[in-house]
């Protein structure tokens, strides 16, 4: 349809309005629109300037205005035959969330008319749907049996909707069309096989990309996926190569999952030069998520002055800077501190949410507040319109399980509005451990090991509890039933950043250059805890490797070889600190006039002058 007659002017409007709606100003395109109706310019043609107000008005959300355009479409006779008018009308419908009417236009196009443009809409409105795996999946099978060509635009829509299991065949579809090779759908397949925890997959992509194609996307990707699956040490290495052996600068993304891995793993010092190289950087220095991302580093490195100076030097701060804060404070023990800090986030105006609220419980635990946290968990609905989650339940069992009120943990689960979870029998199955109470640890057992039967520490907790009160019948019942099973232990280890370094310690391990020196450095801190110097003589005398050390205690044994006196040595263990390990490490910490700072599975403890700021209370 043509609403004017000259060839120069309608060819400008049309750019215009297309410009304009590219621009974001919606509002103007369809005043545009509305002007170029109401007064015609020569050979200006409604299907040139019809899908740029189509995309207008489903920018703004207008979904009256978008009926009114397809009215417009229908009665100019452009429908179903114009691609550009069907594509953008199906987009438009799409985007407003009103997909069944864009499935009803589709199912009016003659079969196998369609365009590639008008599938990639559908898929697109469709991955957009809370529900879409098969949808799109059906629409991709419709869109091959109909031997319509599908691009690189059908792939980006395609797979991040798709189902796990579908992922590497549509992988091999791209790798046939020869479209593996374009860097967006690389990328995309990279991000897929990291939302999936296919890492092998993630890899082995990445490696036989060519270097010229490996974009700031890619690098991201990888990373991101490493950091998704807890493989602290690979984002490391891969960060490492990066900087060394490419030309891709990092971004705010690279940073934060980089930030995260050193958290994870205590790698203080390599988190310091990022912060350093954030410093240096005016748009990183102002980045709220980037701040975040240090303050969470230096909580879990031990850091906590360092933290709170970022904290207050920050000039804006959302409810993950107060939650980290709060959460830290609450893991190293300050549990008033923690309290006063969320009482402020209340002032400033800022309402809590779900993982705010279990951070105040957890500081309650941590600090032995029982009342507190009972308080705050009673009114988190009332008073902050927090409904209480499964996570919050486990919080308080935790809360009242570690204050010694066993029964009033029980009778809490019982009464709870939701099932029970595993992480809620297991904190039962924790403070039944501090508390040496065999016949509820029992009961919660049988229920932890219905819902999660292949987590070992569940197992290793029983049979610690059964170890404490001397029933090593019960200690062979449990290890019997892990052999069944084929479950085993997790291996014990500690790390230690020394000099831009981590420095991994296990059990036994002796495969640290340093090694010989740290296990009789050991020896001779057993002999001065036990105050019986034929410890270390017997030991040499033997001649035979050492063994039975745990992981942690070789950590600090490195830390006092490696470090001057006075210096705090910080140590990163993978699980919860023994009753043994931690005792040595009171004792040690005021033999030698050194300070530890020991970050376990549960919480910080602080060592020192021969007391933990946990007050035996983990």
């Amino acid at each position: 349809m043509r609403v004017g007659v000259s060839s120069s002017g309608g060819h400008l409007s049309t750019i215009r309005l297309r410009d304009i709606a590219a621009a974001g100003r919606h509002h103007e395109a369809l005043a545009v629109f509305r002007h170029a109706l109401r007064h015609p310019e020569p050979f200006l043609c409604i299907s040139s300037i019809l899908p740029s107000a189509l995309l207008s008005a489903a920018a703004l959300s207008l979904s009256p205005a978008a009926a009114q355009l397809h009215s417009l479409a229908l009665k100019s006779g452009l429908l179903p035959s114009d691609p550009f008018v069907l594509t953008a009308l199906l987009s438009a419908y799409s985007r407003l969330r009103l997909l069944p009417l864009a499935c009803r236009l589709f199912d009016e196009v003659p079969s196998p008319a369609a365009p590639t443009s008008a599938f990639n809409a559908l898929i697109s409105g469709h991955a957009l749907a809370p529900v879409s795996s098969a949808a799109v999946l059906a629409l991709f099978r419709l869109m091959r049996r109909e031997a319509v060509p599908f691009d690189d635009v059908t792939l980006l829509a395609l797979l991040p909707a798709a189902p796990p299991a579908a992922i590497p065949p549509l992988h091999g579809v791209a790798f046939r069309a020869a479209l593996a090779s374009v860097s967006s759908v690389s990328n995309c397949l990279l991000s897929c096989y990291s939302r999936v925890g296919a890492v092998d997959f993630a890899r082995q992509l990445f490696d036989e990309m060519p270097d010229h194609r490996k974009d700031l996307v890619s690098w991201n990707a990888l990373i991101s996926c490493y950091a998704q699956n807890g493989l602290a040490h690979q984002v490391l290495d891969l960060f490492d190569t990066m900087e060394h052996s490419t030309s891709v600068e990092p971004d705010a993304v690279t940073l934060i999952g980089v930030l995260s891995s050193c958290a994870c793993l205590g790698a203080h010092s390599i988190g310091r030069k990022i912060e350093n190289y954030i410093s240096q950087k005016p748009t990183f220095d102002s980045n709220t998520y980037l701040k975040n991302a240090l303050i969470n580093l230096h909580v879990r490195c031990g850091d906590l002055a360092r933290a709170r100076k970022i904290f207050d030097e920050m000039p804006q701060r959302t409810i993950v800077s107060w939650t980290a804060m709060i959460s830290g404070y609450g893991m190293h023990g300050h549990g008033e501190e923690a309290l006063r800090f969320f009482d402020k986030m209340i002032e400033v105006g800022i309402r809590p949410d779900g993982i705010a609220m279990v951070s105040v419980l957890s500081a309650c635990s941590h600090g032995g507040m029982a009342d507190k946290g009972m308080w705050y968990f009673s009114s988190m609905k009332t008073a902050y319109g927090v409904v209480p989650s499964r996570e919050h339940y486990a919080c308080v069992v935790d809360l009242l399980g570690r204050a010694g009120q066993l029964k009033e943990a029980w009778k809490l689960i019982e009464s709870m509005p939701v099932e029970p979870d595993g992480p809620i029998w297991g904190a039962l199955l924790g403070a039944c451990k501090i508390h040496k109470n065999v016949e509820l640890a029992e009961l919660a057992f049988e229920h932890v090991i219905e819902l999660e039967s292949t987590n070992v520490g569940y197992y290793v907790l029983l049979s610690n509890i059964y170890s404490d009160v001397g029933r090593l019948d019960g200690v062979a019942r449990v290890r019997a039933i892990m052999r069944r099973r084929g479950l085993k232990k997790d291996p014990g280890c500690s790390y230690v950043d020394h000099k831009g370094k981590v420095h991994l310690f296990m059990a036994d391990d002796h495969s640290h250059p340093q090694a010989k020196n740290i296990y009789e450095m050991v020896l001779r801190l057993e002999a001065m805890v036990k105050n019986d110097s034929e410890i270390y003589e017997n030991k040499r005398k033997e001649n035979l490797p050492l063994t039975g050390f745990h992981s942690e205690k070789l950590a600090i044994a490195f830390g006092l070889l490696n470090t001057e006196a006075g210096v705090e040595i910080v140590v990163i263990k993978n699980l919860r600190v023994c009753e043994d390990c931690h005792q040595f490490m009171k004792t040690v910490s005021q033999v030698v006039n050194r300070k530890f700072v020991v970050r376990d599975a549960s919480r910080f403890h602080h060592f020192e002058g021969g007391a933990c700021s946990c007050k035996d209370y983990w």
